[in-house]
């Protein structure tokens, strides 16, 4: 049986979970995912722990924040002008804005007030640990 590898391509079921065990996405009642190992569609630090496990093996291990999406950075939540939003907001909505470099920004609007909006640009699982649980359906050899 072959072991995932560098250069494998996996089929998997994949659950990530809060440490409150609140459920933020699950594969497992749907068909599974596939990816090529190293396509970026992963977190480094999730592949890594994939190494060695071949079809049929499940695991469930936590990541820090600092394995996964990092620590909350404050320096990342910002205070704009209210009247710089033309749609109405809520809190927890997530806005599309553009960096100087015209790549896509998203912000969370985490607080409105009369005259100012904080939007937060970390990642929303920024400084939480995540609980991963995995089930290898297929390993093969990339192509």
């Amino acid at each position: 049986m072959i072991m995932i590898s560098k250069t494998s391509q996996i089929t998997m079921h994949f659950e990530l979970a809060l440490e409150d065990g609140q459920l933020v996405d699950s594969n497992f009642d749907k068909a599974p995912a596939e990816f090529k190992f190293g396509d970026g569609s992963l977190l480094e630090a999730f592949e890594d722990v994939l190494l060695g496990l071949k079809e049929g093996d499940e695991r469930e291990f936590a990541m820090t924040p600092e394995k996964a999406f990092g620590q909350h950075n404050p320096n990342n939540v910002q205070l704009m002008p209210r009247s710089q939003f033309d749609m109405d907001l809520e809190e927890g909505m997530i806005v599309s804005f553009s960096d100087v470099g015209k790549n896509e920004l998203p912000g969370v609007i985490a607080l409105i007030g009369d005259d100012e909006v904080t939007v937060d640009f970390n990642h929303p699982l920024a400084g939480r640990t995540l609980t991963y649980r995995v089930k290898v359906v297929a390993v093969s050899e990339s192509v």
